[in-house]
């Protein structure tokens, strides 16, 4: 199946799929952060690969965001679900929205997906260009060579009346890369049952080439143990 068909397809459930994830105490955390350590005074918040708009979701009656995501599907839905939020279809290693903001997110491992270290280097540096003096950059990122365990299989089951989908994911690495592979069965009321296969490639960096980057690019950042999903902590970078 052509992944645009399967992008469309999937990306009407993909809240479905990550049900379990507690987007609203995600940014109260997010919100903590920022807080403490944001030092312009503005409220212009950026979140790039933001998906279906699930975190700008909770943040929207505090800040002034705007999202931009490379995959049309899932902006077509958060368009839909915020209405009044701008949104761009825009690459993070590259883009350009000749604004400057005050909060710059990059959630839910999506750093990954840049899968180099010259691309994680331009899109610290894309995402500089966008960031006033005294903003504040929070990136969650992917696992870390040593964190990542190829191989052990998961399962993902969404259960409803007229729907039930399941996800099953395997794992492999190669290089610095983790392939994960992922395996759909959809059932809905009165259709054929579907199956669908799509390939995440995702880098593996460690926190010293992270922070090497960010510093390379003019930030000042630091490491929290604490982040929003399990080993994988959150970068906080401020622009002095």
């Amino acid at each position: 199946m052509k992944k645009e068909r399967l992008y469309k397809d999937l990306a009407k459930y993909y809240d479905r799929l990550y049900v379990m994830k507690d987007y609203k105490k995600e940014t109260e955390y997010v919100r903590k952060l920022i807080q403490k350590y944001k030092q312009s005074r503005g409220k212009d918040l950026l979140e790039v690969a933001c998906g279906t708009g699930s975190h700008l979701l909770y943040l929207q009656k505090q800040f002034r965001c705007v999202g931009i995501d490379i995959n049309k599907e899932m902006l077509a839905i958060a368009r839909k679900k915020l209405k009044k939020i701008p949104f761009k279809k825009a690459d993070m290693i590259s883009f350009n929205l000749n604004k400057k903001f005050d909060i710059i997110l990059c959630l839910f491992s999506s750093i990954g997906y840049v899968k180099s270290e010259k691309n994680l280097k331009k899109t610290l540096n894309s995402l500089n260009r966008h960031l006033k003096k005294g903003g504040l950059i929070i990136i969650e990122p992917w696992l870390t060579p040593k964190s990542f365990g190829p191989g052990k299989p998961h399962l993902t089951l969404f259960d409803e009346n007229e729907i039930k989908i399941v996800r099953v994911t395997t794992s492999t690495v190669k290089g610095i890369i983790s392939l994960v592979d992922m395996h759909y069965l959809m059932a809905e009321k009165g259709k054929k049952v579907k199956h669908y296969e799509e390939q995440h490639e995702l880098a593996l960096f460690n926190k010293k080439t992270i922070l090497k980057n960010f510093k390379e690019a003019g930030l000042q950042p630091i490491f929290l143990k604490k982040g929003l999903s399990k080993d994988r902590g959150l970068y906080i970078a401020l622009k002095p």
